[in-house]
Order: C-alpha cells, then structure tokens, then sequence
C-alpha cells in the first residue's frame, strides 16, 4: 500500500488527502440531512440571528487565518532564500565559520573575515573546471547601500545578460540592482562601512558614475551597487591587481604580487559534478575553505524547521482552543432558538429533521469562517511578505498551497462532528419546559 501510495503523482496525493479530510462531513451530512429540507430553517436561523453569527464567524476566521499566514509565511521566506543563492554554486573563502561567509556573500550582510591572497585566486581561477571565478571585496556602501567590487563576468552571469545601460570600462563607473536609488547617469561618492557612521567616513575624490542597472533579481543584490574590484582596491590605497606597467587595465588576469587580497570567490564550473570535485580540492585546512550556500542553507532550514514545528504547535494548540469555543459557542447559540426547536417537536418534527436543521446552521457558520479564514490569512501573509521583502530584500511571496488548504479541511471536518455534540443536546431538552421559557 505504502509503495502503490507513493507511486502517486503528488496532486493526486493532495486530492486524496483533502477528500479524506471531508469525508466526514459528507457522511454526516447523508445520515441527517437525506430525506428532508433543512435548508430553509437554517438560512431563517442564520439570518434572524445574523449579527451573533458574524460575531462567531470573525472568531473562527482569526484563528484558521493565524494558522495559515504561519505556514504560508514560512515557506515563502524558504523559496526566496533558496531564490537568492541560486545563482552561487560554490563559494571559496577563507577558513571559518560558512554560514558567515554565505550572509557575507549572498545576503550582503557586513562581515569581519579574512582574506584570500592572489596565489590562491589565480589557483581557482586557472583550474581547468573552473568557467567563472570572480572575486568580490566589500565594505563600503552609499545610503546604505553596500558597494561591491567584482568583475563584469560576474554581473554578466548574475544577470543573465540583461542590463538597461552598460558593463563598466573604466574605474570610474558602476553599475547599481534595480533597488537602488541612483539613475544611470548619476554620480555617487561611497563611503567605508554600513550605516549612519559611513556618512563620517566618506572616500574624499573617489566619485563614480553609474552606466548600467541590473533588473531585479528578487535577492539582496538589488540593493547593491557594483564597481570593479580594481576600484575597491584603490580607494583604499592598496594595488590594484595588476602591474603598474598594465595601466588602467579591468578584470583578469591578476597578478599575484599586486593583489591585495579578496574575502570570497564565487566559483561555477560547466558540469555539476564538477562543484563537488572544486569544493574537496579547495578546502584545506588553514589555507581556504570551499562550501556550497545551498548547503548551508539546509543547515538553516533545519533550525527553520525546528522553527515552524513550534510555530505549527502553537497553530494545533490555538485551533484545539477555537475548537472548545466553537463547540461552546454553538451551545450558546442553539439557545437562542431552543423555543422554536421546542414547537417543532410539539408539532409533530421528526427528530432527526431537527438535527439536521441545528447541524447544518453550525456547518454553514463554520464553512463560511473557515473560507473567511483562509481569505484573512493568505491577505496577512502578503502584507507581511511584503514588509519582509522590504526589510531583507529577499523577494519573499505568499502564496496558498495544499498545507494550508489541508489544515483548514482538518479544522472544518472536526468541528463540523463536534457540531452534533450540541444538536444531540439541544434534543434531550425536555419539550414542555422549553415551550414556557
């Protein structure tokens, strides 16, 4: 059974998942409702007491939207991290922690690391495997934006090619992520570090002038303005790479002796394969490390993971509490109406026509909350999907996906059978007495 289940494609899987989750309901429904018409009486119920229904309906679409907005907000941070290191196949830095190396590099967030010297750049650089090897250098940063020196090659890949303006051919230029607040055509001073104390710190005579801008990638490097390395180098004083005899040369080759040294290196090979033969035989103990993010971020997901278990804990246990207030609620309602249930029995009612009618006035309250809930909770989602993606950068997008359509059939079946705990009650209510009240 196991085999035949997981030879499912996974649509059909969810579809057969959410039919079990119904299931009950329908059964219930067959049991009560076959053979009569409630629905009149439940719609005339519904309406007379129209204002403590919404009321009940508000409560269960707080508690299904908290529980979703959870579950959708978690995996949509999840797809734009995995989004924003996908085009880092293999970083080469060195020694020390990877997960530094990989906030440094892929998210963009200023670190203290060390440096790689030239002959361990050209070493990657010259290996047969190796199609792109682009070191980066950061640390400096206009309006906080970081500024990161690179090579063409390097903004060519992570743009696919496309870029409104031009690649950089002076020392002079830039070229900025489409979150930047520069125009092609501006000029723009940096300044070393992040943040307000930058402003004090002002590379005085360094001015560049942007000539390209990337289109938007959804990662942090939107943000970022990028310039050659040659020019991080020398607004700091240092070589630039090259021999004084080079002039005013950009890009590889470099020379050993004048390179100052770079925090990372961004490695792609043509074959896959390849990546796992670069990552062994660059790292070395005291000398580089060579880790792929990817990796590291399935270490972070991990502690997400740990993360979203005790998010979705909480979710069971709030949904566990709603369900006791609906089951509650309902026999708070049913009251309002135990004198016409009173007369329809003296009337003649059928019992089991009764229970339909006071069931499905609680199914009906319940679905409409449940689908209110889902509304509620995708439209959170956004919101905060979009305050995340402003603060971090990382195109963060909500969406609904069978989790959530799962967690809410799963609330709505078993309310929907602890709604006959209180049309069973409200049956047991001795006729007379309720006709007086």
């Amino acid at each position: 059974m196991e085999g035949l289940w997981n030879s499912l494609p996974v649509l059909a899987q969810d579809l057969i998942v959410s039919i079990a989750l119904i299931l009950p309901i329908l059964i219930a429904a067959v049991l009560l409702i076959r053979g009569y018409a409630p629905f009149p009486l439940a719609h005339a119920i519904l309406w007379r007491f129209r204002w403590a229904n919404l009321m009940f309906i508000l409560l269960i679409a707080v508690s299904v939207g908290m529980g979703i907005g959870l579950i959708a907000q978690e995996r949509g941070l999840r797809r734009g991290m995995a989004n924003s290191a996908d085009k880092f196949d293999l970083v080469v830095a060195a020694p020390g922690s990877e997960l530094t190396m990989m906030l440094a590099t892929v998210f963009l967030q200023p670190s203290d690391v060390g440096l790689l010297d030239g002959n361990a750049f050209n070493e990657v650089a010259g290996h047969e495997n190796v199609s792109i090897a682009a070191p980066i250098a950061f640390g400096d940063s206009f309006n906080n934006a970081p500024v990161v020196g690179t090579t063409a090659e390097f903004v060519t890949y992570l743009t696919d090619g496309e870029l409104d303006g031009r690649l950089w051919e002076t020392h002079e230029e830039a070229v900025t992520g489409a979150a930047v607040d520069l125009a092609i055509g501006d000029s723009f001073t940096p300044a070393h570090g992040v943040g307000d104390a930058a402003e004090e710190h002002a590379h005085e005579g360094a001015g560049f002038t942007v000539v390209g801008r990337m289109p938007r990638t959804g990662t942090p490097w939107d943000r970022a303005i990028l310039i050659p390395i040659e020019a991080v180098w020398e607004v700091h004083g240092l070589a630039n790479g090259h021999a004084p005899e080079s002039g005013e040369q950009i890009g590889p080759p470099y020379d050993a002796k004048f390179f100052p040294g770079t925090p990372a290196i961004i490695v792609r090979a043509d074959a896959l394969w390849a990546n796992y033969a670069l990552r062994s035989e660059f790292t070395r103990d005291n000398q580089m490390m060579a880790f792929f993010p990817g990796s590291v971020l399935a270490n972070l997901y991990r502690v997400m993971g740990d993360v979203r278990q005790a998010m979705s804990l909480m979710s069971v246990v709030t949904q566990v509490l709603v369900a006791a207030s609906v089951l509650l609620g309902l026999f708070i309602l049913t009251r309002l109406f135990q004198r016409q249930v009173a007369m329809l029995r003296a009337l003649g009612s059928p019992r089991r026509f009764i229970m339909a009618v006071i069931w499905l006035y609680g199914v009906l309250l319940l679905a409409a909350g449940t689908a209110l809930g889902v509304a509620l909770g995708f439209a959170a989602s956004a919101v905060l999907s979009r305050i995340v993606t402003l603060r971090t950068d990382i195109l963060v997008e909500a969406s609904l996906g069978w989790s959530e359509i799962h967690l809410a059939l799963a609330f709505l079946s078993i309310t929907s059978v602890l709604a006959l705990i209180p049309a069973f009650a409200l049956m047991r209510q001795p006729v007379v007495a309720n006709l007086r009240a």
